[in-house]
C-alpha cells in the first residue's frame, strides 16, 4: 500500500511540474505578445523640426527664446540653438508647439503664421507621424530686413 501511495505521490509532482511549466510558457507567450515594435521622439527632435519648418517660411526673421532661454544657451552647445524659441509639449500621438518670433516689418503676420502653422503640421506628420494639434506663435518683435541685418552683425 505504501509503495502505491509513493507511485501516486510520484505521479501527482510530474504532474503538477508539467502544469507549473505550461502556465510559465503560456505567462511568457503572453509578455511577448504584449511586447510591440515602437518608434518614439525625443522632444528636441519634434522641436527642431518645427524651428526649421518656421524659418523658412518667408517673413519669419528668426525664432527667440525669453529671458531663461538665453541663459540656458550660454551653458548649451551650439546645436542646442537649432530648436531656440520653440517648445513643444507631447502626448502620446499628439503635439502643441508653441513659438516665440520676430517677424518682418510690413508683412503681414496673419499670413505668415497660417504659413507657419501649415507648415509645422505637414513637416512634423510626415516626418514622424504625431498630429499636431495646434501651433501658438508669440510675435515677439518686428523689425526690418535692415534692422535685422545690423543686428546680426553687432551679435557677431
Amino acid at each position: 500500500m505504501a509503495n502505491t501511495n509513493e507511485k501516486d505521490k510520484n505521479i501527482i509532482e510530474q504532474t503538477t511540474d508539467k502544469v507549473q511549466d505550461k502556465i510559465e510558457e503560456k505567462k511568457e507567450e503572453k509578455e511577448i505578445e504584449k511586447r510591440t515594435d515602437t518608434l518614439q521622439f525625443d522632444d528636441y527632435v519634434i522641436e527642431k523640426i518645427a524651428a526649421i519648418a518656421a524659418r523658412d517660411i518667408p517673413g519669419v526673421l528668426e525664432l527667440k527664446g525669453g529671458f531663461f532661454s538665453g541663459i540656458t544657451e550660454a551653458f548649451a552647445s551650439s546645436t542646442d540653438t537649432n530648436t531656440q524659441g520653440v517648445s513643444v509639449e507631447v502626448d502620446e500621438n499628439n503635439v502643441v508647439v508653441d513659438l516665440k518670433a520676430i517677424l518682418e516689418y510690413e508683412q503681414s503676420a496673419p499670413r505668415i503664421f497660417t504659413k507657419v502653422k501649415d507648415t509645422i503640421k505637414e513637416k512634423v506628420r510626415e516626418m514622424t507621424g504625431l498630429n499636431v494639434t495646434s501651433v501658438n506663435m508669440k510675435v515677439s518683435d518686428i523689425m526690418t530686413e535692415k534692422e535685422y541685418r545690423q543686428a546680426q552683425s553687432k551679435e557677431q
